[in-house]
């Protein structure tokens, strides 16, 4: 496996209509879309997206707020009550394959291959074993991204 392209970096917020008008704002966003509830993972989400170069799209920020204090992300603030960073996500052409990549490495991949907020198939990988960063492993979507 080599490394894909940063598809995003997941940034967690408590109240993600004040982020949006942070990014849109004070940094200058254009392009942001619509906020919708990802009920499988528990947050309200949208993205933030970045001009790419020479056609090619730019890193997105996704926008988390938690739909419930007791979920992954929700935890994760109560520790960062502030928000910030929560993960990285980079593309791969094949998520299963990269699920037994990682597996093989002796890296704890955090449940099985399910939908993400792109509609693509998604896996964590525990940030113990990722250098201290919570990391996402994500399909490369087909067409826009």
């Amino acid at each position: 496996m080599k490394l894909g392209r940063m598809n995003h970096i997941g940034v967690a917020t408590p109240d993600l209509d004040a982020s949006i008008a942070f990014y849109r704002d004070v940094m200058g966003a254009t392009d942001i879309t619509e906020p919708f509830v990802l009920e499988s993972q528990q947050v309200r989400v949208c993205f933030v997206n970045t001009p790419g170069e020479d056609g090619t799209a730019g890193t997105q920020v996704e926008l988390l707020q938690p739909t419930q204090a007791d979920s992954a992300v929700g935890k994760w603030l109560e520790k960062n009550p502030l928000g910030g960073q929560h993960h990285i996500c980079y593309e791969v052409p094949d998520i299963h394959e990269a699920k037994k990549w990682f597996e093989s490495l002796g890296k704890r991949v955090l449940g099985e291959p399910r939908i993400g907020a792109h509609g693509t198939l998604i896996f964590f990988v525990h940030p113990k074993d990722m250098g201290g960063q919570l990391t996402e492993i994500m399909e490369t979507p087909k067409g826009d991204h």
